[in-house]
């Protein structure tokens, strides 16, 4: 049976994007379907490049990269307002915006701007944005790619502005003087430390009795230590019973009560508790796909559902929730539905945390090692010990090598502080080829660089085994 397309993309996130792109160069006729009036989904539009660019702005403005040369009162602005944080932001988002349209177009992927709905398993009804006229389309295979939105309760009185969820920090019409932060997963610990870094008292709160627990135990106390030092305020262990919307003479306030009997009280609140899969409209029943509580879709290892022709990537599948991961689940889908090989290394997935500082991680932790029963040893280098630490005032930072204890084999990189998410891809590389901790004591790294605290790390591990 002849289709109109070969693969219909229900989204134009990181996930979908990477997925029409590489079937388009496989030649293969390829519709996308966004829902919005722009591409580029959540990540572009609300979530991992506002957030990140947002942080920037956070970090240039308030002078908090040089607080550890010039003093704790140094600022390159002082009175730093949300429009200030919004002008680089909003720079950053419509580049993006202009760059993906422009690879859409280039390898000639069709663009439909309409809500997606299956009809059945190979059929799905596009929906107009103004509601008023549809048209079905057939495709051989079908990429589900249509991203999470923000968890609410709905007992909790959101406002955008008092009390709101991660996308609504863009539409701000002022900075709050204290925050409290309902979640401590990754978006919630990155807003928590951002707005810190403004001196906004800000308190973290989340039933979890530890930071990012799939994180090195390590690497999230030291987090932990540096949220302290920016006067974070951690109620960790602790649920909430109820959120509310007050006034007084002072002007409005949200008072939080905690199932322990404790109340914070605070300007505003971020509801952070998860993200929800955005399915709800994708009538995924006709395709005989299903979608648990939360409206995730549950893969096999090649992203197939449970209908073989429909994939479904990104965000919507759960963790790890990361753009990267999103990219190369979507790659990998759609050569799989081609019949085209493709290789990648799950295991070795870098993560990018974006608090301040920032953290990243690839391979095991101590503690999956130690249930594995794998014998290792430690190597750690702080930035302290580098010149180009003191150079740019962290001092703070620490990079951290797993390796086996008899064969020396690299099996773990953890690192926080400046410049973690670009320095994570050299110990990936050496994970991926199956290296030792060696290798860092044989190369020569550029001087003065964070690149060394790998030979100082690997020195320090090596020193260990005697």
């Amino acid at each position: 049976m002849a289709h109109d397309f070969d693969l219909v993309v229900i989204g134009s996130g990181p996930a979908g994007q990477r997925a029409a792109i590489a079937a388009a160069k496989l030649d293969k006729k390829v519709a996308m379907v966004e829902h919005r009036q722009v591409v580029g989904g959540v990540c572009i539009n609300t979530g991992t490049i506002p957030s990140k660019t947002l942080r920037e702005a956070v970090l240039h403005l308030s002078g908090y990269r040089e607080r550890g040369i010039y003093g704790a009162s140094y600022t390159v602005k002082q009175n730093i307002g949300i429009q200030d944080l919004l002008f680089r932001t909003s720079h950053v988002i419509r580049h993006e915006i202009d760059v993906t349209r422009h690879q859409l177009m280039r390898n000639r992927i069709e663009m439909f701007e309409a809500s997606a709905g299956f009809v059945d398993a190979n059929t799905v009804r596009l929906t107009s944005l103004n509601g008023k006229g549809h048209r079905d389309v057939t495709a051989g295979s079908v990429v589900i790619a249509c991203g999470t939105h923000a968890t609410q309760d709905k007992h909790i009185p959101f406002d955008g502005q008092r009390v709101f969820i991660s996308d609504d920090v863009l539409t701000l019409e002022k900075l709050p003087r204290s925050l409290a932060v309902i979640g401590a997963g990754v978006i919630g610990a990155e807003y928590a430390t951002i707005f810190a870094a403004l001196g906004i008292r800000v308190t973290l709160i989340d039933k979890r009795t530890t930071l990012l627990p799939f994180i090195d135990t390590e690497i999230t106390q030291a987090l932990a230590y540096h949220m302290h030092q920016q006067r974070v305020t951690l109620r960790l262990g602790e649920g909430v019973s109820g959120v509310e919307i007050f006034t007084d003479d002072r002007g409005q306030h949200v008072r939080i009560k905690l199932e322990s009997g404790k109340q914070v009280v605070t300007d505003a609140a971020l509801y952070s508790i998860g993200r929800t899969g955005a399915t709800e409209k994708l009538n995924l029943e006709a395709a005989g796909v299903k979608a648990d509580s939360r409206g995730r879709v549950q893969v096999n290892e090649h992203y197939q559902t449970s209908v073989p022709h429909i994939y479904a990537v990104g965000d919507v599948i759960g963790f790890p929730s990361l753009a990267s991961t999103s990219m190369e689940q979507g790659r990998l889908a759609a050569s799989h539905s081609f019949n085209v090989p493709a290789k990648s290394m799950p295991g070795l997935f870098p993560y990018g945390i974006y608090t301040i500082p920032e953290i990243s991680t690839v391979g095991k932790t101590e503690a999956e090692l130690t249930e594995a029963g794998v014998p290792y040893e430690v190597g750690k280098a702080r930035y302290n010990e580098i010149a180009r630490g003191q150079i740019i005032g962290d001092t703070g930072g620490l990079l951290k090598l797993l390796f086996h204890y008899d064969t020396r084999e690299l099996l773990g990189v953890h690192i926080i502080g400046e410049g973690a998410s670009e320095l994570i891809h050299i110990g990936q590389a050496v994970l991926a080829l199956g290296g030792t901790v060696d290798y860092f004591v044989n190369t020569v790294f550029n001087y003065p660089t964070l690149a060394e605290c790998y030979k100082t790390a690997a020195f320090d591990g090596l020193n260990r085994l005697g």
